[in-house]
């Protein structure tokens, strides 16, 4: 079968589920009116398909293994097609939440599956350009998903952005049907079943996607319901783990984690994307919160980066093969690092060129990161083991990004409150800074026909109000420092990766 054929087969449901994990948030409010829910309740859209999603990932190897990797892939792409007609038809919030759940449960095994085919189908010596494809639809997928989700809603309704799901969803099923076939070692195996593992894996990641989703909002662990959570999910991933060393078909082979390239690399990728999402989270809520840009205009200086990744992509695919990949990695490494350094930097004068620059760089240092990564990473795994693998790596890498979300938004909520404190201290009569800036208020608001005594009391207003946002700027810049510093701290596990040969025997090392 032509290579490329299998490509675009696999590709297009990839893109679609990626799409659609990022397609909602730009609609919540919609959502919400529509269905008369809060705002918490709505959030729950966002949520169940990530902890479904989340749970599905790991299990993908195995489940393939258990009914043959092409027909699990035929299943999981018709319930995610049904699954998206159910959603856009919903008539309650809780109908809603159900179906993105049965969403999310077909999605969840397109990813890896879609890696795995790919690495097999391409020889090894092509792995970078295979993966150059399939970071394309990774990448891509975040970033035209909330544009094409806000276009939609706007032009359409909320209801398009799972119905335009179904005719690519039923191209997708035709197409697997005619350009898929499993290698022997994929077809149907019969296997007991490891209850006690599928049950720990489903509650421990669940309970931990919730965690990560809600714990900002709940204030963490003083509120009961993430305290209980947490405590649950860490018991049951810590169980899930005896239970699997011992299980005589587990459903998440471990025992892969002693492959030195394959562990590093998941460690590695996880940290890549802890500071890709959590940039890409910060830069527009700094651009609309503090510097007054519209959804739209935000979504401007994002585009751009992704265009970035999508040409240094194939550039990195093609030179993966031609250079050590470890310099490749390194470099993307330290060029993403840089660029969030320098969004550390921005300020309340930021222009929109100094916004994008870094948004750019990033681009840039991520196609050059993920190439290699996972080049190096996959490709000294046997092809036999490829599903459970791709499992694991999509599994850490989604993980990645939750967590680095998670983490932004409440160095974001903890730090505001220092600098706030912190600059109050200085907001006294007997400060100089305070005195010009009062005298230079005061003369506004005068030359402005405001009478003295109001607008001495109006002064102090907007000097305070300019104090918050001074605490907000600086918050931003300690997440966004502190995201580059974790990006730098990587770069020693890049030595422990070993180059794979260019090309080996089907189930060779």
């Amino acid at each position: 079968m032509n290579k490329w054929i299998v490509a675009l087969t696999v590709m297009l449901p990839t893109l679609i589920e990626i799409i659609d994990t990022s397609v909602v948030n730009v609609s919540l409010d919609h959502i919400r009116g529509s269905l008369s829910a809060g705002i918490d309740e709505s959030t729950w859209t966002i949520t169940s398909y990530l902890v479904s999603n989340a749970i599905i990932i790991p299990m993908t190897g195995w489940l393939s293994r258990i009914f043959g990797r092409k027909r699990y892939l035929m299943f999981s792409l018709t319930l995610f097609t049904l699954s998206s007609l159910l959603c856009g038809a919903a008539w309650s919030l809780q109908s809603l939440v159900f179906f993105r759940i049965l969403q999310g449960i077909g999605g969840g095994a397109l990813q890896p599956i879609s890696q795995s085919i790919l690495l097999e189908t391409f020889p090894r010596k092509q792995h970078g350009m295979a993966m150059a494809i399939f970071g394309v639809g990774i990448m891509f997928g975040p970033i035209v998903g909330p544009l094409l989700g806000g276009w939609i809603t706007d032009n359409w309704s909320w209801h398009w952005i799972f119905f335009i799901n179904i005719p690519i969803g039923v191209i997708s099923i035709l197409m697997v049907l005619f350009f898929i076939i499993d290698p022997p070692y994929m077809q149907r195996m019969k296997m007991r079943i490891d209850y006690w593992g599928l049950a720990l894996l489903a509650i421990g990641l669940g309970s931990l996607q919730i965690v990560l989703d809600k714990g900002q909002m709940e204030d963490w662990f003083s509120s009961g319901f993430i305290t209980w959570l947490s405590i649950i999910s860490a018991a049951s991933l810590i169980l899930f783990v005896i239970v699997e060393f011992f299980a005589e078909h587990p459903i998440v082979n471990l025992k892969t984690f002693r492959n030195v390239s394959f562990s590093t690399g998941c460690i590695v990728m996880f940290f890549a994307f802890f500071n890709l999402f959590g940039s890409i989270v910060l830069l527009p809520i700094y651009l609309q919160t503090l510097m007054g840009y519209t959804a739209t205009l935000a979504g401007m200086v994002l585009g751009p980066g992704g265009i970035a990744t999508l040409i240094a992509m194939p550039i990195a695919g093609r030179l993966v093969t031609k250079m050590n990949p470890k310099a490749l990695l390194a470099f993307g490494v330290i060029v993403s690092a840089y660029s969030t350094h320098l969004m550390s930097q921005f300020n309340l004068l930021a222009d929109f060129d100094t916004v994008i620059w870094p948004r750019i760089v990033l681009g840039v240092g991520m196609g050059f990161l993920f190439i290699p990564l996972t080049t190096m990473t996959m490709s000294s795994v046997k092809k036999e083991d490829m599903g459970n693998a791709s499992s694991i790596y999509n599994l850490l890498r989604n993980l990645g990004g939750s967590f680095g979300v998670a983490f932004v938004t409440t160095i974001l909520a903890r730090r505001a409150q220092f600098h706030q404190v912190h600059l109050v201290d200085h907001l006294t009569p007997f400060d100089r800074n305070y005195q010009i800036a009062e005298h230079n208020t005061l003369n506004a608001l005068q030359y402005r026909g405001i009478e003295s005594g109001v607008a001495d009391q109006g002064s102090i207003g907007i000097i305070y109000n300019k104090l918050l946002r001074e605490a907000s700027m600086m918050s931003f810049n300690d997440a966004f420092y502190l995201l580059s510093l974790f990006m730098i701290l990587i770069l020693p596990l890049i030595f422990m990766m070993r180059r794979a040969k260019s090309e080996a025997p089907s189930g060779m090392h």
